[in-house]
């Protein structure tokens, strides 16, 4: 009696089981059907180059990577994106109509969340090419998110674009970017003395605002005290 009632509760377990999984699998097609097709949709307003339907492709992104989603197309749209406006130059009689840095900003900063080695490039890419204080920061910001700093190749970007708006459009704000990100990447860098003249100069500049100089110092400190890091 015992083993029949202990057969009869086996199986009602293995259905159960099976039909929590169907349950499962069906959601877990109707998700994919779902973030492919805003996939689609986010391309879509993407190509258009026009403001309205990239500020709507952002917040679809936003909302998306909120819930913990993301993929390989908004990536791309975010690279898109970051760089309009500098890869892709749209003109209206003679004039860039497609010049939006509120919009690369905000596409630099989302993909320092993606923590990708697309989103990287794109970056560095936005280093090489922007001239937008703004932008600048946000890319730098995400590239210290990001984390990814293969054979110093990230802190050297940063460290020559500071050195350069350190000349040309010194502002604080941008230095603070900068400081954050070093903080992010101090220990993945190899050779960290041209780190500590970087962050010395942002110490004793004063057309920097007193924090900002006081945040390079004890950054200073951490970073003189670790050494240098450990060989791969």
């Amino acid at each position: 009696m015992k083993i029949k009632k202990i057969t009869a509760l086996s199986v009602s377990l293995l259905l159960l089981t099976g039909f929590v999984f169907a349950q499962r699998s069906e959601k877990s097609v109707e998700d994919e059907y779902l973030s492919s097709v805003e996939d689609v949709v986010i391309t879509e307003l993407v190509a258009t180059s026009d403001y309205d339907n990239m500020l709507v492709a952002l917040e679809y992104i936003e909302d998306s990577m909120g819930s913990g989603g993301s993929s390989e197309a908004m990536t791309a749209a975010l690279s898109s994106l970051a760089t309009c406006g500098l890869t892709t130059v749209s003109r209206k009689g003679g004039r860039i109509v497609n010049n939006y840095p509120d919009i690369r900003a905000r596409a630099c900063r989302l993909l320092g969340e993606t923590g990708s080695e697309e989103a990287k490039n794109t970056l560095l890419q936005v280093l090489q090419l922007d001239k937008e204080p703004m932008v600048l920061g946000a890319a730098v910001h995400s590239l210290g998110d990001l984390g990814i700093n293969e054979d110093d190749e990230v802190i050297n970007a940063i460290e020559f674009i500071h050195n350069n708006m350190s000349v040309m459009n010194p502002t604080s704000s941008f230095a603070l970017e900068v400081l954050y990100a070093y903080e992010k990447l101090q220990g993945t860098v190899q050779d960290k003395s041209a780190l500590i003249v970087s962050i010395s100069q942002i110490a004793a500049n004063y057309r920097y605002v007193k924090p900002v100089r006081d945040k390079a110092k004890e950054l200073l400190k951490t970073v003189q005290n670790s050494g240098s890091a450990p060989e791969k």
